[in-house]
């Protein structure tokens, strides 16, 4: 069995170059591949197409590469939290495609199965739509979405093994297991790693074919994007 462990973020994300497209999993702070994210930080790399459900806030996740103004483009489907975003897109700094939640999710299906485009309801006869396909089912228009082309793909689970088998927790799947699915190389960091044999089979989200490179993280901060408190 493939042994995929690699020592640190560093080494996981060591050919990922300027102009890349990566897909990072993880709703709002939830299940995202944090020190993955610094580490890119840290490389100074430039000119990123990141996919992600949503850009972070100003200080965590990707809006820290929004900061350091290494990415070009965003394919999100929210991205409500973070200022620093929200300039670079009214200042024409960043490219923005803003698409449907469930259509990011089955794109990237789509790219996990091998299959080249959905069709799908969502986004007729909005902006969405327009310059795309439409076709019509059963008297009901479908709007043609094609699957997303990423160079890498960076996922953060709980527990995995060193043969790339992944498990989850709670709502930390998310986008996690699709895009581990659908990234040409897809790297994944774990709060714990363990050897093949020690994960109950049953349980297991993403099996190894998928992943590429995984290694354990450690002091994960876990934040609460959002407080709501009530008196």
């Amino acid at each position: 069995m493939i042994n995929k462990k690699v020592a640190n973020a560093e080494d996981a994300i060591s050919d990922i170059k300027d102009g890349d497209t990566i897909m990072l999993g993880g709703f709002g702070l939830c299940g995202i591949p944090e020190k993955c994210i610094a580490a890119l930080v840290r490389k100074g790399i430039k000119n990123l197409t990141c996919i992600s459900n949503n850009a972070g806030v100003d200080d965590f996740g990707i809006g820290l590469m929004l900061q350091q103004k290494q990415v070009k483009k965003m394919v999100s489907s929210y991205v409500g939290e973070n200022a620093e975003f929200e300039r670079q897109l009214l200042s024409g700094e960043l490219d923005v495609e803003l698409i449907p939640q469930g259509t990011l999710a089955f794109r990237c299906m789509a790219a996990g199965y091998g299959m080249p485009a959905i069709y799908t309801p969502a986004g007729i006869g909005t902006e969405v739509a327009i310059g795309k396909e439409v076709r019509n089912f059963n008297g009901k228009d479908y709007l043609l979405e094609k699957a997303f082309e990423a160079n890498f793909a960076i996922v953060k689970a709980w527990k995995g093994d060193t043969a790339g088998n992944l498990i989850f927790k709670a709502t930390s799947r998310n986008f996690n297991t699709v895009m581990a699915m659908a990234g040409k190389i897809t790297i994944a960091e774990v709060e714990e790693l363990v050897e093949p044999g020690e994960l109950d089979p049953n349980h297991i989200h993403v099996p190894g074919v998928y992943i590429h490179r995984i290694f354990k993280g450690s002091d994960y901060e876990k934040r609460i994007e959002k407080k709501t408190t009530s008196v």
